[in-house]
């Protein structure tokens, strides 16, 4: 589905992404995880074209997307949550759902959408900066599930909320992957990734350094303290 062959990445002239290369399968939830600074967040704006690829390959469904126009890639079937959610705070949940749509989607897509985050049904006239963290990233979330994706992408979603929330957004997201959504996840939360991912990414100064299937990574404790600094 996904597919990035040697990508580079350059901000001005800091060599960002130095030979990135991952996959995300149909229906596949896949983890990116590292430490701050190695690259995760722009490998994420570089599938998405907010960051140009200075080299190597990016393919999702056997289209190229290397070198088209950002605006276009939402199209394609990739939802994108940022980090730090992206939401317009002083539109309203309603018109946040809603600003990215060329056309009205059929009235089962918010039906599914409310079922998911059933508090947005509440709160449609609400301003979306009057949420809560958690209903933000709920919101940032269903915004991009209203699109139809078959990717969908998730930088943080957990950073900065709530556990009870956090409990209800890691369902939600483990729910939109069973139902058939890819799912790709940059994710601090190395216990989140661990429950959500079935394969795991690792990188390190730019470059993914290793990969594993979720299970395996949790039971080994040297790769998981060499490249995170962390036990599970």
């Amino acid at each position: 589905m996904l597919e990035l062959n040697g990508v580079h990445a350059h901000y001005g002239k800091v060599h960002v992404l130095q030979g990135t290369s991952l996959k995300v399968q149909s229906g596949e939830a896949v983890g990116l995880l590292g430490r701050n600074g190695v690259g995760k967040t722009t490998t994420l704006k570089t599938i998405m074209g907010l960051v140009k690829a200075t080299g190597g390959e990016i393919s999702f469904n056997g289209s190229n997307l290397t070198d088209i126009a950002p605006h276009t890639i939402p199209s394609t079937g990739i939802g994108y949550v940022p980090q730090g959610r992206g939401i317009f705070p002083s539109l309203s949940v309603k018109e946040n759902l809603e600003i990215g749509l060329t056309k009205a989607p059929p009235s089962q897509v918010f039906d599914y959408v409310f079922d998911r985050f059933p508090r947005l049904k509440e709160r449609l006239s609400q301003p979306g900066g009057t949420l809560s963290g958690g209903e933000q990233q709920m919101l940032a979330i269903a915004r991009c599930l209203v699109m139809q994706p078959r990717l969908l992408i998730l930088d943080e979603p957990t950073e900065g909320i709530m556990p009870i929330l956090v409990q209800d957004i890691r369902r939600e997201i483990k729910a939109v992957n069973d139902e058939g959504v890819s799912i790709l996840l940059v994710e601090q939360n190395i216990k989140t990734a661990l429950r959500l991912c079935s394969r795991i990414y690792i990188m390190e100064k730019g470059a993914v350094v290793h990969q594993a299937a979720a299970q395996d990574l949790k039971d080994d404790k040297e790769t998981l303290h060499r490249y995170l600094g962390v036990t599970v």
